[in-house]
This record gives C-alpha cells, structure tokens and sequence, in this order.
C-alpha cells in the first residue's frame, strides 16, 4: 500500500461524515499541493461552498440545517484526517457563523438567512494585534479602518467580522463585514510552518462601508449575556458558546489527524526490517507503544464526543447552558487534544529515523497539529487556570 494513501480504520472511533463524504478523495488528494503553495485548491472550495456542509452550524430560522454538533464534529475530524488546512478553514467558519448568528439576533434574521442560503463563508480575525476603529459617517453607514489578524479561512470567506472600538467609546462592537466590497484588502501574512494553506492571514479596511444595522454591541462575557432567559435568540443552539464549540471541534480534528498518521504508521511498520534484520511489527517495544497511541486515541475520542453528546442534549431540551458546562466543554476539547499530543509524538518514537527521511505524509501532518494546544480559545493554560477558580468556588475572569 502506498504510504499517500490513508487507509480506512477499523476503530470504533471514526465516524462516517454524512455531507463531504464524496469529498473526502479530492481533499486528500490536494493535501500536500496545498501544504506546498499555501492555498487550498480553488475548485476545491468552490466545491466545498456548493455542499450543505456550509449550512450545519445555522438553525432552521435562517435557512440552516440546525445539525447536531457531534454530527459536524464528525465532518470535521474526517477532514482533517485528509487536508488539515481545509478542516481549519471548515471550522473557523463553522463556529464563528454560530456565534455571529448570536451577537447579530432576530433583528438581521433576513440577512443571515440570505448568507446561509447562499452558502456564503464567513471568517473572524480578532487576533493578537489586531485593532481596527469605527466611524459613524451617517445615520446609515459606518466605516472600518485598521487590521485584523488570524483570519483564517479569510481567503476564501465573503464575510468577516469585525471587533472595533469608536472614538470616545471604551466599550467594543461587532461589525459583519462584507469582504467582496471596496476599502478592504486581505495580506497573506500566514508564513507558519502549521497549516500552511489555512490562510490565517491580516485583513485591512480602509474606509470600509458597513451598513449600521449590521453593528452591534459586544457585551463583556457575551457567554452569560447568551445565557439569560430575557435575551432574545434566533434559536436556542445559540445560547451555547462558541468558544466552548470550537474547542470541542477542535479536538474531534486532532483525533481525525492522529488517527490519520496513525493508520499510515501501522502501514509502513507491517514490512519495515530494522536494524540487524528484525521485523518492526515483532518487536515488544513497537507494540508496546501501538498499544499505548490506541488507547490515547480512544480515550481522546470518547471524552470530546461525551461532552459534544450532552451539549446536543442540552439543546434538545431547551436547557440554558452554565458556566460549569462552558467549562467542561472546554476542558474536553483541551483533554482530547493533549491526549493526541501524547499519542503524536508516541508515534514520531516509533517511526524512528526512517520515518522521517522518506517523505511521507507524517512530517506534514506533524507540523499541522503544532498549532491545535496553541489556540487560544482551547490553550490548556487558559482553560485550566479558570476551572481551577471554578473548582474552588471562585468566579470566572476570561471574557471568553
């Protein structure tokens, strides 16, 4: 078997996805053209724009498919077994569609429902030094200028949103930008050694138009804001965090990459002869250290989809989110992603040296989950130091 090829698991914890699965191939097979441009294959996205994928984080209200989260979960970890780059993008505007579709609410339902309907791509750069201001230029507009930062999947998107400050105004505001409209401008600024075509790159606005019913406020730990009875949704899923969401998709990827370089390992050491002339598959070690990546990714997969399985019985029920739960999902999301962590670089030892000269597809995949424990939104500094308050009966600090 051709080490380019994935072969197909036979574990328990890989879910078939229901919408890209005709996808899957064409994905793979863009991997490592995309991994050595830094772009995703055009026809590719143009693809992925076509398929019902675009519309499984949206609710009936506004065109959506109102799709369970460990059901797109399942999308996602597929993806990013094949193309990480391409699941990063997928993700990015999965999640931030769901919390754009809260901050914007009931009053641009119309607006949002053409965006879904079209199967438009949306992206949220909000990183580190990203800072844009608004203007009120009439009753009706306002304009943007400044830079935002990691915006991934802004290459391909055709809406952003925008965190900005006015003059004189302490207090932030979300703008939900057009990208397709004059006085914006994307640089590719993404050089990293991860995710190379994920296009986690700047965006400048320039004077650019945004109408005034698309700015609304962003209120300080918008979470607990989502989560009071009085506050008006388009739907309930909405009152469920995004970060929380993202985290926890966040780790149902990494087990999709692991699992991916996992099955190529196993391939690769079914004929290896080490040194002196043993058979990799008969040494104690190499089982030893299979054993351990099987159980890693077992272990990482049960505790993601656990927690993704009681936030979609929680929506079912029409039950409003607490702080704890924000935090378990954040936490099995970061757990997942560390245990996968663990099994990665198990699987590194294992290859040995000759693993890594002969240009498979693991030197790439490798680099691709450096950036998982990195975000922000899943970082296990971040989310432990805040369960720990929790755990001791302290209020929560982040803002998100």
């Amino acid at each position: 078997m051709s080490l380019n090829t994935i072969s197909e698991p036979k574990d328990p914890t890989r879910r078939e996805p229901a919408y890209l699965g005709a996808l899957l191939s064409d994905i793979g097979k863009q991997a490592a053209s995309a991994d050595a441009t830094r772009s995703i294959d055009r026809e590719l996205i143009v693809s992925i724009k076509k398929n019902d994928v675009m519309r499984l984080s949206a609710s009936p209200e506004i065109s959506g498919l109102d799709e369970s989260f460990a059901n797109i979960a399942n999308e996602l970890q597929a993806v990013a077994g094949r193309c990480t780059s391409t699941a990063w993008c997928l993700w990015n505007h999965l999640c931030t569609f769901h919390h754009f579709a809260g901050l914007l609410g009931k009053q641009n339902i119309d607006l949002l429902a053409d965006v879904v309907a079209k199967h438009e791509w949306v992206c949220f750069p909000a990183g580190a030094a990203s800072k844009v201001s608004g203007s009120q230029i009439s009753k009706d507009t306002v304009e943007l200028n400044g830079v935002a930062s990691f915006g991934s999947g802004s290459r391909y998107a055709d809406w952003a949103g925008v965190v900005f400050k006015e003059e004189g105004n302490q207090k932030p505001k979300f703008a939900f930008a057009d990208l397709r409209l004059p006085g914006v401008e994307i640089e590719q600024t993404w050089q990293a050694m991860s995710l190379r075509a994920s296009a986690t790159d700047h965006i400048h606005y320039t004077n650019a138009p945004v109408p005034s019913k698309l700015v609304v406020p962003v209120p300080y730990k918008y979470r607990e804001h989502f989560r009071n009875p009085a506050t008006e949704m388009i739907n309930h899923r909405y009152r469920e965090d995004w970060v929380a969401i993202s985290v926890m998709w966040l780790g149902a990827m990494a087990t999709g990459l692991v699992e991916a370089a996992f099955s190529e390992a196993i391939e690769s050491i079914k004929d290896r002869v080490a040194i002196v002339g043993t058979k990799m598959s008969d040494k104690s070690t190499v089982h030893i250290n299979l054993g351990k990546v099987r159980a890693l990714l077992n272990a990482a997969s049960d505790t993601v989809y656990s927690a993704l399985n009681e936030t979609d019985g929680r929506i079912e029920m029409k039950i409003i989110p607490t702080e704890d739960d924000y935090f378990r999902q954040c936490a099995s999301g970061m757990q997942a992603v560390q245990f996968c962590d663990e099994a990665l670089n198990l699987i590194l030892r294992t290859l040995g040296g000759n693993g890594l000269r002969e240009g498979t597809n693991f030197e790439r995949r490798y680099r691709d989950f450096q950036a998982m424990p990195l975000h922000i939104n899943g970082h296990v500094d971040r989310i432990t130091e805040q369960l720990g308050r929790l755990s001791l009966g302290m209020e929560t600090q982040n803002p998100f």
